[in-house]
């Protein structure tokens, strides 16, 4: 047979069926797979979820990705909206990392638990207006403000849950910069001030009585999927902050470590942070919040903006130790995305947070094992127990 005839006879992937979410297509691709690099795509092909609930979520489905999930807990939240003793997934492909979120929640829970408060919320969308001058761009401004409930208006209609709180101005040489402000309900909402913002640019365009030479969806100032010190100070997603005491004899108990010990580690940490030019002064927020992503549905991605963190501790009187750590950009949402696919809707389940009404429930519960990291990490770097940890159960060699 020629190279032709045999290149004929391989599987094709028709380029118009990328949607198409049929078993019999997932197969398809991954014959082409194997043809095109000869690589065995058997586990990939064994899943249990539908196909048919894909669309939205991936193209050129072709099987899954399966990641281990361990459970950590309980841990006793007392939160607005999280409230009692959670068990918590975790996906993760790090030995040490459920063991270590585990200690954690167990010196919280018995400390009397973490305290949660969802202070903020906001979701962006910032497209940049290009006026003639520094004069025009500035009477733009002044127009947008006074015509914000008609904007307003326009953006609201897209959507049934997107609330637009209000709209930041930034003036840059002839450019306006507009920082759209949305509440989002239970979605995490990137896609849906997108289409807001879009249909309110569209109107400005049409009723500014002033000449735009050009504007644009995203001037980069919402800075999505990207870390930046406006949202540490001004709020993405959700600000949410988790706060407990911990007991001295608990900690000796569990931690091998003393309040005086933290209270040395601290000093250091912050000046390592600040010296770094860190958006976190804590330990490593984005494990907890990566594992927890995946386990549930999130975008991972949002890890990128999710994982700053600000950390605050106090050495009490008492002995005892006050820890604290303040999210100012957790990007999350219970309903829609990858929330409702199979494994990730049992997770959400086990946490009592699927659907509509449970996004503060979940960021809460975020934070709160972000927490549980912290004091566990900070606790076997202190003690020695973090290279051996990993090299116990960290270690997976072929």
């Amino acid at each position: 047979m020629s190279n032709g005839a045999a290149v004929r006879d391989r599987v094709r992937i028709p380029r118009d069926r990328a949607r198409d979410y049929s078993d019999e297509m997932a197969a398809q691709r991954r014959e082409f797979i194997r043809q095109q690099t000869g690589a065995d795509l058997a586990h990939v092909s064994r899943y249990s979820l539908n196909p048919g609930t894909l669309p939205g979520n991936i193209e050129n489905f072709a099987g899954v990705a399966q990641v281990p999930l361990g459970i950590a807990g309980p841990l006793r939240i007392n939160g607005e909206h999280a409230q009692g003793d959670f068990y918590i997934p975790l996906a993760t492909t790090e030995g040490t990392l459920v063991s270590s979120y585990n200690r954690g929640m167990r010196l919280l829970t018995e400390s009397g638990g973490v305290k949660t408060t969802v202070v903020e919320e906001a979701m962006q969308r910032a497209p940049v207006f290009v006026l003639e001058d520094a004069l025009h761009g500035r009477e733009f401004g002044r127009w947008v403000d006074e015509n914000f409930d008609a904007i307003r208006h326009q953006a609201e209609a897209t959507t049934q849950f997107g609330k637009l709180r209000n709209i930041a101005q930034f003036a840059v040489g002839p450019m306006r910069y507009l920082r759209f402000n949305y509440t989002t309900g239970d979605a995490a909402g990137q896609n849906m001030t997108g289409k807001a913002t879009y249909a309110a640019c569209e109107w400005i365009l049409k009723n500014f009585p002033g000449r735009i030479l050009h504007y644009y969806l995203s001037g980069n100032v919402d800075t999505d999927k990207k870390h930046s010190y406006i949202n540490l100070l001004l709020t993405r997603g959700k600000r949410v902050v988790a706060e407990a005491v911990l007991r001295r004899e608990l900690m000796q108990k569990y931690l091998h470590i003393d309040s005086l010990d933290l209270v040395r580690t601290r000093g250091v940490q912050m000046a390592g942070a600040f010296m770094a030019g860190s958006a976190n002064n804590g330990a490593h927020s984005a494990n907890a919040l990566a594992a927890l992503f995946i386990a549930t549905g999130q975008d991972v991605a949002n890890v990128a903006e999710s994982h700053a963190a600000i950390t605050y501790s106090q050495y009490l009187d008492s002995g005892d130790f006050y820890w604290s750590v303040t999210l100012p950009s957790l990007i999350v949402g219970t309903y829609g995305g990858g929330t409702g696919l199979a494994t990730q809707k049992e997770c959400l389940d086990m946490l009592g947070c699927y659907g509509k009404g449970k996004a503060q429930k979940f960021a809460e519960i975020c934070a709160a094992v972000v927490l549980a990291g912290e004091t566990s990490l900070v606790a076997a770097m202190l003690h020695g127990d973090w290279v051996y940890a990993h090299e116990r159960l960290g270690r997976n060699r072929p």
